[in-house]
């Protein structure tokens, strides 16, 4: 009964870890997604850092990356930058495979 509860409670820390870097993960690729809209409009380094924590925040509206999408195509839009949805969605694309490279060391 004990190899039974070991293996359970090993499962569960896996699974909690498991989360706790998709949420790292997920945080790190919005952090570097605010970094390059701010860029785009040309923001100050203290707007950019104000950026990326609100593109961060703007993740847990809603669940999945609906939030994040509209959030960067009004504040780009409202910049006068010309992007389309798509090439947003490239870019988040983009940035989950580098922030995750960034954090687990993957290439």
């Amino acid at each position: 009964m004990t190899d039974f509860r070991d293996r359970e409670r090993a499962e569960e820390a896996h699974f909690a870890l498991e989360g706790e870097t998709a949420f790292r993960i997920l945080a790190r690729r919005n952090r570097l997604l605010g970094e390059w809209a701010a860029g785009l409009m040309s923001l100050t380094p203290e707007e950019t850092d104000a950026y990326r924590k609100a593109v961060v925040q703007a993740e847990f509206e809603e669940a999945g990356d609906e939030d994040v999408v509209r959030k960067l195509l009004g504040d780009l839009t409202g910049a006068q930058i010309d992007i389309a949805e798509a090439d947003i969605r490239a870019k988040l694309n983009e940035l989950a495979i580098e922030a995750r490279r960034q954090l687990l060391g993957e290439v």
